[in-house]
Order: structure tokens, then sequence, then C-alpha cells
């Protein structure tokens, strides 16, 4: 069966009991998938596209990728941390030939790229969602999209309509938004506006199922099936 491959930051990784109800967007989304489907993650907690590479994690996903298998690229939310030179990227510079790079190393092994449009952060200004502080990572994704033909999920724009829908209060359930005492792993509680907890994983996992299914072919073929009703989930 074919493995996804994914590379990305804190929002996508695998999270253990140690962090719980910190959970990645990869971990919902096998819900979704096919019987035999693996995922093979490799997303790390404050990664960017520069630091990924620096680091040499893309390495071992290059050593082990096969034809037909998949490698999704999620990044964005720490390539814009221009205080941090070890890990910011000009979206339309580093940030996009690093993407180019990842891609080319995938159709190398006859493997399938996904580029995915990181998810919205939930900042509103009173009932109103705030611009998107991706918004110059997104269009350089979609860029790099449509110049060298790489199939892309917009999970931003779908998970922008999903904050807007819920508003402040009902979007809280996603994030990590609890009081002191309730989890061993934050005892202090938590108002996190960017990282996900156990229900907005798979919740977002699910409009990344939809972005799946829309792109039909071979992405369309990796989901379960039944996997329609994804807005109700």
């Amino acid at each position: 069966m074919n493995v996804i491959y994914w590379a990305g930051d804190s929002t996508v990784q695998f999270n253990d009991y140690l962090t719980y109800p910190q959970t990645g967007l990869a971990q919902g989304l096998q819900r979704y998938l096919k019987h035999g489907i693996r995922i093979e993650n490799y997303a790390k907690n404050g990664r960017s596209t520069k630091s990924f590479l620096d680091e040499g994690r893309l390495s071992p996903i290059c050593a082990d990728i096969r034809k037909d298998d998949f490698l999704f690229i999620q990044f964005g939310h720490n390539d814009e941390k221009k205080e941090d030179p070890s890990r910011y990227t000009d979206p339309f510079g580093s940030f996009s030939e690093n993407l180019h790079y990842m891609c080319e190393k995938a159709l190398e092994k006859g493997a399938h790229p996904l580029l995915i449009t990181p998810i919205e952060r939930r900042k509103f200004d009173g009932n109103t969602l705030k611009e998107s502080a991706h918004a110059e990572y997104v269009k350089a994704m979609k860029e790099i999209s449509a110049r060298y033909d790489i199939p892309l999920a917009d999970l931003n724009l779908k998970s922008r309509d999903a904050l807007e829908k819920a508003g402040p209060d009902n979007s809280k359930k996603w994030y990590l938004h609890f009081p002191k005492g309730m989890y061993e792993a934050f005892p202090e509680g938590a108002s996190d506006d960017t990282h996900l907890g156990f229900e907005g994983a798979f919740f977002y996992a699910g409009l990344l199922a939809e972005g799946l299914s829309e792109l039909g072919g071979v992405y369309a073929d990796l989901l379960s099936d039944g996997t329609g009703d994804i807005e109700h989930i």
C-alpha cells in the first residue's frame, strides 16, 4: 500500500500522552484514509522549510520514499518569524525555493507531492476574523503550485471559512483553550490559538480530506469509502 510522508511543523506532528490534548493534523487524517495506507510523519515542532532542510530532516524521506508514495508538505507558521534568522524565509524567495526543492525530490522518486497551505490561527477582532498572518506564504504556495503544476490543498482557506462560521467562542474547542488543572501536560491551562486539540485535529483533517477529494485522482483514492460528509464530523 501507499505511504504518505509528511514534512511540516507542530500543527502536523504526532503527539503522545505527554502533550495530550495537543494533537497533530496528521494524526487526525489517519481516520479518513483507506485501511493499509500508512503515514510516516517527519513534521517537527518549531520547524520552517529552512530549519527542516538545514537539519537534514528531508534526507530520511528521500531515502525511503518510493514510486506512487506521497509527500505532503505543510509549512508557513515558522517561516514567517522574521525575528529568527534560523527559521525565517522570504515567501517569494527562499520559502518558494525550498518548497520547489522538496517537490522535486519527491518527483525524482516517482512520488506524488502535495502542497498544503497552513491552517489559520484563531485570531479575532471582536467577532471578525483577522487578516491571515500566513497570507503571503499562502500566495507563494499557490504560485509554486501553478508554475510547476504541483497539486495544492488550500487548508488555509478552508480553516478560515470554518473559523468565520464558528465564531470566536465556538472555535475555541478546536484549539488549546482550557483552564488550569484540567490536563497534566498543561498544569497552568492554555490559551493557544495556533496548536490544535484532539477535536480540532480531527476536524481540520476532515477539511483536508475534503481537499483531497476535490483534487481527485490518486489523492482522492487515498480516502476510505464514506469520507464524504466531512462538514458534520
